[in-house]
């Protein structure tokens, strides 16, 4: 089962996941690149390896994130985390944890810090690119 991962796609989610217009995507790829160009990419089934690092490290994820992946597969993790019972709503919870669940809350807790914090810095990275297109 080799599912095709769609590269172009994908980077359009991470990009648009970091509030990234095309229009800043295409003014940090360089001078070549316009939102027209962003747009074509983000259509290509397979990107070439070098362009996919650039735009990944533009993104600040992993190119391998960009490659691999799967929308479908995601959801079937999330669908797989439900019990299906024939009742009202139609799912309940399997709740059976072999966790502490106060341990996993605090860990929650502090991947929303780092995830605020890499959000800040996406956000002051994003200032310096406008006053850098400001400044042109």
């Amino acid at each position: 089962m080799n599912e095709k991962i769609h590269h172009g796609r994908n980077i359009k989610r991470f990009r648009e996941m970091m509030g990234i217009k095309q229009e800043a995507l295409a003014f940090e790829l360089g001078e070549d690149w316009s939102q027209k160009k962003v747009s074509l990419l983000e259509q290509k089934e397979e990107v070439e390896e070098e362009l996919l690092k650039q735009v990944a490290e533009i993104l600040k994820v992993p190119a391998e994130a960009i490659k691999n992946f799967n929308e479908e597969k995601a959801v079937n993790i999330i669908s797989n985390s439900f019990t299906s019972h024939d009742n009202a709503t139609g799912l309940i919870y399997n709740h059976n944890p072999t966790f502490n669940p106060l341990d996993k809350l605090i860990e929650s807790m502090e991947e929303n810090k780092k995830l605020y914090e890499r959000l800040l810095e996406s956000e002051r990275e994003k200032v310096e690119i406008m006053k850098r297109m400001l400044e042109k």
